[in-house]
């Protein structure tokens, strides 16, 4: 019956985006585990409602996300062209994701991408400087993996474009019709990022893992909130992709720069005192990164979602999202 419950609350959200056709964005869940379910890790795909050329909010998970997404009806209205050599999943994966957001460079944001590069097409990355700089030293150095980036180890292969992105300056995403806007975030004593992402006037904030400001003593949150509540108030901001990595009963001391319920709920409650009250009544916000449990009993998917709307006194639309989902928002 709770994974019933869970189906119907993400048909209701689908049956809930049908209705502002043609506004916002097209989201697929390519991974939404964090840890270590390998092959559903963190990535979206977000793309402006209607149009298919989108790119990846982290890329966990890549070739297997869009595998399962197709097989589940996501990319339906694809039509790959007679003469392409690819398969749908193949087309997706070298025509229509124009580039990849990367957050931070753990391996669960990233293996997607490392595993897929050799049959890649040509694109960039997007991330702060450190982010990219991490890409470059740890995994395309010739010793982890050949060097696919434009930057490093000789040769450099040149598949992959590193575009270094500027702290709260938005930055047009090549081939598509998005831009994007990206935030420090503290995970942990890493560096990890929140993207902006706006077409038009509809944006989508999608966060990388992070902390609560009061444990990791950063303003990372409150500087996001504080730059995103205007668009909130206004309805332009259509919804958060926000990581709850651990339940309730995690302690801080043990959180590695994650959420829990508690924790997101209290930062919410920040953004809704910058956004007028009621601003947050009834808007999605999908929980990423829950990690997957090896453990007998409830899911961790099933007990976060329980505790976040045992405090939901802002009546946020709270959703958990299967790997192969699609929503518009």
């Amino acid at each position: 019956m709770k994974k019933l419950a869970l189906v119907t609350l993400a048909l209701s959200v689908s049956v809930l985006a049908d209705a502002r056709a043609g506004e916002g964005f097209d989201v697929v869940t390519l991974g939404a585990r964090g840890g270590i379910q390998d092959g559903n890790l963190s990535a979206f795909l977000i793309s402006p409602h209607g149009d298919p050329r989108g790119v990846t909010c982290d890329v966990g998970s890549l070739v297997n996300g869009l595998r399962v997404a197709d097989e589940k009806g996501a990319f339906d209205a694809i039509e790959v062209p007679q003469d392409s050599a690819y398969t749908r999943v193949g087309y997706m994966l070298v025509d229509t994701i124009k580039g990849y957001l990367v957050s931070h460079a753990h391996l669960d944001h990233i293996a997607g991408l490392i595993a897929a590069s050799p049959d890649d097409s040509k694109k960039p990355i997007y991330g702060l400087p450190s982010v990219n700089s991490d890409i470059e030293q740890t995994y395309f150095n010739w010793d982890a993996w050949p060097n696919f980036g434009d930057r490093g180890k000789e040769p450099q292969l040149k598949k992959y474009a590193y575009r270094d992105l500027v702290a709260s300056e938005k930055t047009d995403l090549t081939d598509t019709a998005m831009s994007v806007t990206a935030f420090p975030l503290s995970h942990g004593g890493v560096e990890s990022t929140a993207f902006l992402i706006e077409s038009g006037e509809d944006a989508l904030l999608c966060f990388g893992d992070t902390g609560p400001d009061e444990v990791e003593k950063s303003g990372n949150m409150a500087a996001v909130w504080s730059a995103v509540a205007q668009r909130l108030a206004s309805r332009q901001l259509r919804a958060i992709i926000i990581e709850t990595s651990y339940t309730n009963a995690q302690p801080d001391n043990l959180l590695f720069g994650h959420l829990t319920p508690a924790w997101l709920l209290k930062s919410l409650k920040s953004l809704e005192e910058r956004a007028g009250a009621g601003s947050l009544k009834d808007f999605p916000v999908v929980i990423s990164h829950v990690k997957y449990s090896l453990k007998k009993g409830a899911s961790p998917q099933e007990e976060i979602l329980k505790e976040l709307q045992a405090g939901n006194e802002l009546g946020v639309n709270f959703i958990i999202p299967e790997q192969g989902m699609k929503w518009q928002f």
